[in-house]
């Protein structure tokens, strides 16, 4: 049982590793789909990315969920959302990153946790603990350092950070796993991508085909560049603690800024450092507050758990006592009697 446990927990461990290094690599993909804009390259991602979530359901055969969700106008609302906020985030990230701003986009997702948390706070009305409300205000200092640096707000960042803090806030309410969900979410997005390029393919502005059969292949390839990292992250997501998630994230986008420096050579200025060791410095008090947290509960439960098999061993031997007494008492009960009758 514990060799099965541990086999298990290293298989989400490594497809936990899989999923957000890939999400960290991205960067390096987007730029081989120029020319393509990033318009281009998002429909397709859209189209590519239905087409490759619906194999992986036909193959699993995971349709029980469908036909309950179209019944339900209020959840299809919700999916709606979603496709458009993760539109959003798609779009403003592949611009981004084809545009040579990668260290920003990867700021983005560091503080993504931060912004969470903020929305929390405002829009759910959640009680945050004191080490919370600190990293908080660490993070918006450091958004104040980096505005210094960049010149004007980092909207890319912001941007980035609250469509998919958004993404996540509604797909907690809608309740569909990682496949399913991303399923639902492109297929709303299919017609609207696949009419953008129809369209440009009219006015002869589309590349799909007209770069060469490579190019055409890296296009398709979008759908699966969108659905292997989830698929690895639903692997992972069912194995190991959520603990241990939340410290695999920080992957992706410190991957993502080691690209940004060392292999796109991105300018980072003193005050741009000084910038996101904040989003750091931040982030690192969160994961202690969260770690912390987490052994407290576990402590709680196992204490929990004691005290209940304590008062269920000491029922259990107040009852084979009880048992004892009883049996004991009526042989001589009957003793007792049967003297009484003979007198």
């Amino acid at each position: 049982m514990g060799l099965d446990s541990k086999g298990e927990q290293r298989i989400g461990l490594l497809n936990g590793f899989a999923a957000y290094g890939m999400w960290g690599l991205v960067p390096l993909f987007w730029p081989l789909l120029e020319p393509a804009g990033a318009a281009e390259i998002l429909a397709h991602r859209m189209v590519w990315s239905l087409g490759v979530v619906l194999i992986a359901l036909v193959v699993m055969r995971r349709w029980a969920w469908a036909g309950p969700l179209l019944r339900e106008p209020r959840r299809m609302g919700l999916i709606t959302i979603a496709a458009a906020t993760i539109t959003v985030n798609w779009g403003v990230y592949i611009w981004a990153v084809n545009a040579g701003h990668v260290v920003e986009a990867s700021l983005g997702y560091f503080i993504n946790p931060l912004v969470t948390i903020a929305m929390g706070v405002l829009l759910l009305k959640e009680r945050l603990r004191p080490a919370q409300w600190a990293a908080v205000g660490i993070g918006f200092a450091a958004v104040l350092v980096l505005t210094v640096g960049y010149g004007q707000p980092p909207w890319i960042s912001l941007c980035l950070a609250f469509s998919f803090a958004t993404y996540g806030l509604v797909k907690k309410k809608v309740n569909l796993g990682g496949l399913e969900s991303l399923a639902a979410e492109t297929a709303i997005q299919f017609l609207p991508a696949l009419g953008y390029l129809l369209w440009l393919s009219s006015r002869g502005d589309a590349t799909f085909g007209g770069e060469g059969t490579g190019h055409a292949a890296l296009l398709a390839a979008t759908g699966v560049v969108t659905a292997l990292p989830l698929v690895c992250f639903g692997a992972a997501a069912i194995r190991v603690p959520l603990s241990t998630l939340g410290l695999l994230q920080y992957l992706a986008p410190a991957l993502q800024f080691l690209l940004g420096i060392l292999y796109f050579h991105e300018a980072m200025p003193a005050e741009r450092w000084a910038g996101f060791a904040l989003v750091w410095a931040a982030l690192s008090l969160l994961t202690w507050d969260a770690l912390r947290t987490a052994r407290r509960s576990r402590m709680v439960l196992r204490e929990a758990a004691t005290a209940a098999t304590a008062a269920t061993a000491a029922a259990a031997n107040a009852a084979t006592e009880a048992a004892r007494e009883a049996a004991g008492a009526s042989p001589a009960t009957g003793t007792s009697t049967s003297t009484s009758t003979n007198k």
